[in-house]
């Protein structure tokens, strides 16, 4: 897959730019199934015209431009990751635009004629709720109007899952209540958490549980604090385990609040500090809870560990 960094003023096109397109519009933190949806239907026009697939998102997030969040932005796919899963996806062009103040001061008309039109987009594909240009005012109706006959514009319909609309705000909500169920069946696989191996405090090995301390990329969205089913990848190969994210009450002291991401790896006895991993996250068990002793510990985290055994038997 070809990325190409897009800018305005400064770099709106380059050499690399070689269409024509039929190119899915959105953000698509998660690449959920809302988005693949769109992106699936980009892939029908590109094959049924003999276009090249293409995505375009942006970064940073929008809100952390216009100032609508005061808090930090957490992504459900830090850009690095949401690359690699739309490579995975077949798609051929990736447009990352880079969205600062004078990219969201835009008209709904120049940013379809500079960021469609002139990069050779025939076919342009989004979700029925996508606005675009100053404030948001552009909309669907209006993308169909000024694209015209140069290119031709499909709407995908709302994608729902019970009741309700997916999408990232509804994947956020679930991950802060560790429902990582729900989160699975609206990403359409696992939520996947990137980040290193570091050295922890290596008080597992002593008990027979040793954990790879995970220090995870800063962007990503962290679960909700508590005890889950995991499975973790080192060096390309996948392994059962259980992960607690919390401040180990049995060990320290309350008022230390230090979070620490740890997977106890089933089966598993390397060194591996250093390694980039990444967690994908099944299914939350319980709280972090303090124990009154090692003993009573050492029975919860084999029950913990069979449970994590079971789920993947099952």
């Amino acid at each position: 897959m070809k990325v190409i960094q897009l800018s305005y003023p400064n770099q709106i096109t380059t050499d690399e730019v070689v269409g024509p397109y039929s190119m899915a519009l959105g953000f698509f933190d998660g690449v959920h199934k809302g988005h693949q949806a769109v992106i699936q239907q980009a892939k029908v026009k590109s094959e049924q015209t003999g276009t090249k697939l293409a995505v375009m998102t942006f970064d940073p997030h929008p809100s952390i431009v216009l100032g609508q969040s005061k808090e930090k932005v957490f992504y459900i796919t830090p850009l690095q990751q949401k690359i690699a899963i739309l490579g995975e996806m077949g798609v051929d062009t990736l447009f990352v635009v880079r969205f600062t103040s004078d990219f969201a001061q835009l008209t709904p008309k120049d940013f379809v004629q500079l960021f469609v039109k002139d990069l050779g987009v025939q076919h342009v594909i989004a979700g029925f709720d996508y606005t675009f240009g100053s404030k948001g005012k552009g909309d669907m109706k209006l993308m169909t109007e000024l694209c015209g006959d140069e290119a031709s514009v499909t709407v995908v319909d709302k994608q729902v899952a019970g009741d309700d609309k997916i999408s990232s705000t509804r994947i956020r909500k679930q991950l802060q209540l560790g429902d990582m169920e729900s989160v699975c069946k609206l990403l359409g696989h696992p939520y996947i958490t990137p980040g290193v191996v570091v050295h922890g405090d290596k008080r597992g090995r002593t008990i027979g549980f040793p954990t790879a301390n995970v220090q995870v990329d800063d962007d990503s969205f962290i679960p909700a604090n508590g005890v889950y089913v995991v499975k973790i990848a080192v060096q390309d190969e996948w392994f059962v385990g259980v992960c607690n994210i919390g401040f180990k009450p049995t060990f320290k002291n309350p008022a230390e609040k230090n979070l620490s991401i740890e997977v106890h790896i089933v089966d598993f006895d390397k060194n591996i500090y250093g390694e980039e991993v990444e967690i994908a996250w099944y299914k939350w068990l319980r709280s972090e809870q303090k124990f009154d002793g090692i003993d009573a510990l050492i029975e919860q985290l084999t029950k913990d560990k069979q449970q994590a055994i079971d789920y993947f038997k099952a």
